[in-house]
């Protein structure tokens, strides 16, 4: 091995060190920085239409993200596995349903319903759950609120599946329902909970005053599991649900009165398209906007069961007239390396920032989309994550323009929740 450096004297070192040095030019001076203020308590504002909660599994919390400024406004702890803030307008709150072991990963479980002050974010009380929530990669309707924010709801499965009732007004567990063979829950009037049930049926519970079991009805299969199964990723529109199949017929189930109805299925694709093999998915694949009717579903070209890959498009439907009316081909949402984003500096010269940027925009891109929402104003964003960076790309939802991309933090952003609108999507 050469040891020409290590026989070179000091001396010439520094020298030539020095003279490089004097060859660059001077340093710059120091900028002086004011000194920052440490233990500050913010209380934040009254909730924005264009706030939203993203989640990141990783590091065991979720992000409330501005997403017109791109500011991270704060977060809650939230224990293993991923988590889905609920949001309780009336009272101010935030609850979250929380798994901790004693060792971090093992060890004694506990499970709690953690309420949070909204302004503070600050933890004000728990109810200890019995520890045997569901949790799963995508945690979509694992946990629910009654309209009328009396009652939390939390699916357990063991595998045996039942529901955790916690009284919000009591600030404790009002019980435990079983319901074998329903899993999941779904909000709707009149302090009523929805399951989606093993052979395609729906099943529906009441609550009672103090949080048991008023009645219980089940309805006929609505769909074919065997056949084309539906996901559980729906969205609601007042007292309708609306779920995707595998295969793309939307199916819309109205909850208004005491027996379920179910419409007929239609189909998200023309027989050009099914040719073409376009199809839905992603791990959050539909988003609407309430007062426009939009309905958001995320596409890509992909063979059978390949309903859990990133989209490449966004598609849009008119609900009322049941037709496509725009489609959206998605930018990269943006990569992050330790919640950190991967920018090519403005500064960089010609070629060399044109071909970094280039690389940087086809990984994103290829990365694709995985959950996507609507915040529900009359100027309403679409957001578009995926499950392997930070970053959000955000989208204008009644032109379909992309505007910008903004940064929560996270390492991966796995949960997506834009609840400020009032009824949550």
């Amino acid at each position: 091995m050469s040891t020409a450096v290590q026989d070179r004297p000091f001396g010439s070192i520094l020298v030539a060190s020095l003279l490089l040095l004097g060859l660059l030019g001077p340093v710059p001076a120091r900028a002086e920085l004011p000194v920052e203020s440490t233990g500050q308590v913010v209380t934040l504002p009254a909730p924005a239409p264009h706030w939203a909660w993203v989640a990141d599994p990783l590091l065991r919390r979720s992000t409330l993200v501005d997403l017109d400024r791109g500011k991270t406004l704060g977060m809650v702890s939230a224990g293993f596995g991923p988590i889905m803030p609920m949001l309780a307008a009336g009272r101010g709150e935030v609850m979250v349903a929380e798994t901790h072991y004693s060792r971090g990963s093992r060890g004694e479980r506990t499970d709690v319903l953690t309420l949070y002050d909204m302004r503070t974010l600050a933890p004000t009380a728990e109810v200890v759950l019995p520890p045997k929530r569901a949790i799963s990669a995508v945690p979509s309707n694992h946990a629910t609120l009654t309209d009328d924010e009396r009652f939390a709801v939390v699916f357990n499965l063991t595998p045996a599946a039942s529901i955790s009732v916690v009284d919000l007004a009591e600030r404790r567990l009002a019980g435990e329902i079983a319901t074998p063979g329903c899993s999941l829950v779904y909000a709707v009037s009149g302090r009523r909970i929805a399951m989606l049930c093993l052979d395609g049926a729906l099943l529906v519970i009441a609550l009672d005053e103090g949080g048991g079991e008023a009645s219980r009805k089940r309805s006929a299969p609505f769909f074919d599991p065997q056949v084309d199964p539906i996901t559980e990723k729906g969205v609601r529109i007042g007292d309708r649900w609306l779920f995707a199949s595998f295969e793309g017929y939307l199916h819309e189930v109205d909850l208004s009165g005491e027996v379920p109805a179910f419409a007929e299925p239609w189909s998200l694709f023309d027989d050009g398209q099914r040719s073409d093999e376009w199809r839905i998915g992603g791990a959050q694949h539909l988003a609407l906007h309430r007062k426009s009717g939009r309905l958001f579903a995320l596409m890509h070209q992909g063979g059978v069961d390949t309903h859990k890959e990133s989209g490449s498009e966004v598609w849009v439907y008119d609900l009322a007239g049941r037709k496509l009316l725009q489609r959206i081909e998605l930018e990269s949402p943006g990569l992050t390396i330790m919640g950190f984003p991967i920018e090519v500096p403005e500064d960089w010269i010609w070629p060399l920032s044109s071909i970094a940027s280039g690389i940087v925009n086809a990984i994103g891109s290829a990365m694709g989309g995985d959950e996507i929402r609507a915040t529900q104003d009359e100027t309403p964003l679409l957001a578009v994550t995926s499950n392997f960076g930070g970053g959000i790309a955000l989208y204008d939802a009644l032109t379909g323009d992309f505007l910008r991309r903004i940064y929560s933090g996270n390492m991966t952003n796995v949960g997506l929740i834009a609840p400020f609108g009032g009824q949550a999507p």
